[in-house]
């Protein structure tokens, strides 16, 4: 089955930066990667989890509107690989992240707590 793991999180200070990795394994011989979509959720404590970023197969991305202009979603086809470049981090970004990958949707990892705070 496919499997997901999240890595990179940790304490940050208000301003700070944080890259988060996704690595895929399990991936089906017969899926071609480069073609699924890929995004990156988070969810605080008693909140619902949201989409933050998305990336289709083509490249083209999407993010929630309180992180455009700091997060970054990128990919790399070959490593099967999805990370999230995460700048000017915020109090509010406080939260569990988790990837998920457009061909296993339903595999979700464990995630990774990111903490912004002083």
């Amino acid at each position: 089955q496919v499997q997901v793991v999240e890595s990179g999180g940790g304490l940050v200070q208000p301003g700070g930066s944080l890259r988060l990795s996704c690595a895929a394994s399990g991936v089906p011989s017969g899926i071609i990667f480069r073609i699924y979509g890929m995004g990156w959720y988070r969810q605080a404590p008693g909140k619902q989890r949201e989409l933050v970023a998305h990336i289709t197969g083509p490249g083209i991305t999407n993010y929630a509107d309180s992180v455009k202009g700091r997060f970054t979603i990128s990919r790399d086809n070959a490593k099967k690989m999805v990370y999230l470049q995460m700048n000017s981090l915020k109090p509010e970004d406080t939260a569990v992240y988790y990837c998920n990958v457009g061909f296993a949707r339903d595999s979700w990892g464990q995630g990774t707590q990111v903490t912004v705070s002083s």
